[in-house]
């Protein structure tokens, strides 16, 4: 592996372990609270079963969600972003993206 692509791989593992240490705050943080979380699932006229499926989380996941229990992290607060600023496009996209 080239040198200088190792430093910055060991660079951004140094500042993972920071971020998780709670040394350092991340560039980027995805939140979604609770009530949009319902909002959005409402908003694409899905059940919770269906939205759940739609983007490949369980069903108790997706209530946890709904209900405060749990927060999505990751790229499941990044679809549900997506999805909140362009239901219907994101959806086709995810539907089409299945066929």
């Amino acid at each position: 592996m080239d040198n200088n692509l190792f430093a910055q791989l060991l660079d951004s593992v140094q500042e993972a372990d920071e971020i998780v240490k709670g040394e350092r705050t991340p560039a980027r943080e995805h939140v979604i609270n609770t009530f949009e979380i319902k909002a959005i699932r409402e908003s694409a006229k899905l059940s919770q079963e269906k939205f759940a499926n739609l983007i490949h989380v369980s069903k108790g996941t997706l209530v946890n969600w709904e209900q405060g229990r749990r927060k999505p992290s990751g790229p499941a607060a990044v679809l549900l972003l997506a999805i909140q600023q362009d239901p219907s496009g994101v959806i086709a996209a995810i539907q089409k993206s299945g066929e």
